[in-house]
């Protein structure tokens, strides 16, 4: 089969780079809030604006009719979803908020970096996603770009905050690659699970902490940012997982510090610096090599039955019992195949031996 380079590239790339965008741009509206909240309630608010607003989107589409093309949670995701909103939700923010209060700003900024490498070496070590010099090379300039960015001259602190830092980008990167196993289902629901129950978590530990309850303003306003920071860009991460596999997807979720600072420019009235410049060259320099990258091979398709989200292309060429529309989502089951066109460790293409 033959498939250009551009088909090739789409939806995931654009889903994981939106993805970036609105969380880096909720970075700097999360700075001007903290200025009346508490981290922690922050954090909190952030994840239940999150989980409530995408419960209304799940609301709505059953109150309207709207069938939504996707696969339901099953009952066997459940063990993995919970981990996620415990990796993910819980012990990455609580460890983060521990670890911010015992080292420097600088050198949390810094730490943060390592949930992009995290998130990568356990795609590519653990789950054997296929990897080349070039995308070794554009994760590498993706990430020096992100630290740069985040350098402010104090270095890194080897205290207990930072380890703690460091754990939080574990837990983190342990939730992405499990979340690319729940990526065949509904990406609205596996957020908002993931926000109610980190937003419910964190929050009550900041209450029992004796933060006392925040602003009705500042709550909203956080939720808001929550809502399309977190969550929203939470569902077109998850998406983006289905298409790309967890190591290509984290890196290009590596530019969300670029394109916070890029927004704080004018929402903060900060200044341009040579930092800004040489990051944005680095990161753009490894995000070249990934757009640039052309993976293909001949490889065969086991046999496989699973659910999710596809049109008839050509991996689906099932009949139907009557008329459908796509994209739609139903059980059904792959017949070997072996065939040579571009890909990357989507749905279909997860083997170990390239």
């Amino acid at each position: 089969m033959s498939q250009s380079r551009a088909s090739h590239l789409w939806p995931g790339v654009p889903l994981a780079l939106a993805s970036a965008v609105l969380f880096g741009a909720s970075t700097p509206f999360s700075k001007l809030l903290l200025g009346v909240l508490d981290p922690q309630m922050l954090a909190g608010a952030m994840y239940l604006g999150a989980g409530v607003g995408l419960a209304v989107v799940h609301a709505g589409r059953a109150a309207f009719g709207i069938a939504a093309p996707e696969a339901p949670l099953r009952r066997a995701d459940f063990p993995c979803l919970a981990a996620v909103v415990a990796f993910g939700g819980v012990a990455g923010s609580l460890f983060l908020m521990l670890g911010l209060a015992r080292t420097t700003a600088s050198s949390g900024s810094l730490l943060l970096n390592l949930e992009g490498l995290a998130t990568m070496a356990i795609a590519w070590v653990v789950f054997r996603e296929n990897v080349d010099r070039r995308l070794l090379l554009g994760a590498a300039a993706i990430l020096a770009g992100a630290v740069i960015l985040s350098w402010q001259g104090a270095g890194l602190r080897a205290d207990a905050g930072g380890l703690l830092i460091a754990a939080a980008c574990l837990a983190w990167g342990i939730d992405n690659n499990l979340t690319r196993k729940l990526s065949a289902a509904d990406p609205v629901l596996i957020a908002l699970v993931k926000g109610l129950a980190a937003g419910a978590v964190n929050m009550s530990l900041a209450l029992l902490r004796g933060v006392g309850p925040p602003p009705s303003t500042a709550l909203a306003a956080a939720a808001l940012v929550g809502f399309l920071g977190v969550g929203v860009s939470l569902v077109l991460f998850v998406i983006a997982l289905r298409h790309l596999g967890s190591a290509r997807t984290g890196a290009y979720f590596s530019l969300a510090p670029f394109i916070g600072a890029i927004f704080a420019l004018g929402l903060l009235r900060e200044q341009a610096s040579a930092q800004l410049v040489v990051a944005g060259a680095l990161m753009g320099f490894g995000l070249w090599l990934h757009l640039a990258e052309r993976h293909d091979h001949v490889h065969d398709h086991e046999a496989l039955e699973h659910e999710h989200r596809h049109v008839h292309d050509a991996h689906h060429q099932h009949v139907h019992a009557g008329p459908t529309t796509e994209p739609h989502s139903h059980r059904h089951r792959h017949e070997p195949m072996r065939h040579k066109h571009f890909h990357f460790p989507d749905l279909h293409h997860r083997h170990d031996h390239e």
